[in-house]
């Protein structure tokens, strides 16, 4: 089997799987009353929707009733490896005050450790970065075992250092998974593109890494072999748009973007329901 095919495979296996959590990111996380969210909720209180068997109650109405940010959320599994591996099955429901403490204090350090995973695991997929496949695998294993602490040992972790470490391959995995694409356009790294016009734009091969382009106009436009690692595509109109074998997509991303039947999407991420049934 081709390597950027296998090193793909794993990717599913860094989404959440809600039936094997116990619902910490509606306990854990805070969220303050906007376009996305309908009410406040401090860090360690139970979101009121949530119920007694940590599912949530309005599932399947979240958008409807004013919580879009969650529909655009994932763990990237980081919620079953700390309900089940860090603490062994034993919710904050039934554990002491400070049982339930250290759970929602270590769920956002796996959580930023297991999105570095997916990035890794993405960057193993491209064939054009070869040459730096040996570190990123190196890099893949330490971030691995890293998830694996105890609860002591993530709480103690210097997280944005190792960020930081993986950052910086990540960039150059970049440059030469694009150096080959040909009509390279012009790199966008960071740029303000909140609701530019970008109809039909040729952005092929662009580094388009921590972009604003929430509620952009990107319909037709090509953005195959883009490097979007942290792009903000929130409300971006991607319909019609061509995202073949661009990387470092998220499946968050996707989900807060709007699109249609005819936008083009790389392997590593769905299309979501909510997109249009039609192709344009």
């Amino acid at each position: 089997m081709p390597e950027h095919i296998s090193e793909r495979s794993r990717l599913p296996g860094l989404r959440g799987d809600c039936a094997r959590c116990f619902g910490l990111c509606c306990v854990a996380l805070p969220f303050t009353a906007s376009a996305d969210f309908a009410v406040s909720k401090p860090a360690g209180k139970p979101c009121r929707n949530l119920g007694g068997d940590h599912r949530c109650g309005i599932h399947t109405d979240l958008r409807q009733r004013g919580f879009t940010g969650c529909t655009v959320y994932d763990c990237f599994g980081a919620g079953q490896r700390v309900s089940q591996g860090t603490f062994g099955g034993q919710d904050w429901r039934t554990g002491t005050p400070e049982h339930a403490r250290r759970m929602f204090d270590a769920f956002p350090v796996v959580r930023q450790l297991h999105e570095l995973l997916w990035y890794l695991t993405e960057a193993l997929g491209l064939p054009a970065a070869r040459s730096v496949h040996g570190e990123l695998r190196q890099l893949l294993d330490a971030t691995g075992e890293l998830t694996l602490g105890t609860p002591g040992e993530l709480a103690a972790l210097d997280v944005a250092a190792h960020r930081q470490r993986v950052d910086v391959l990540l960039l150059r995995t970049s440059e030469l998974a694009r150096a080959g694409v040909r009509g390279r356009a012009k790199d966008r790294r960071g740029a303000d593109l909140m609701g530019a016009r970008l109809r039909g734009a040729r952005l092929r091969g662009a580094s388009l890494r921590g972009a604003y382009l929430i509620a952009a106009d990107l319909t037709g436009a090509d953005l195959r072999d883009t490097d979007l690692i942290g792009a903000d595509l929130r409300d971006a109109d991607l319909t019609g748009a061509d995202l073949t074998g661009a990387f470092f997509l998220t499946q968050p991303q996707v989900d807060a973007a709007r699109g249609s039947a005819g936008t083009r999407l790389p392997a590593s991420v769905t299309r979501p329901v909510h997109w249009t049934a039609t192709a344009l």
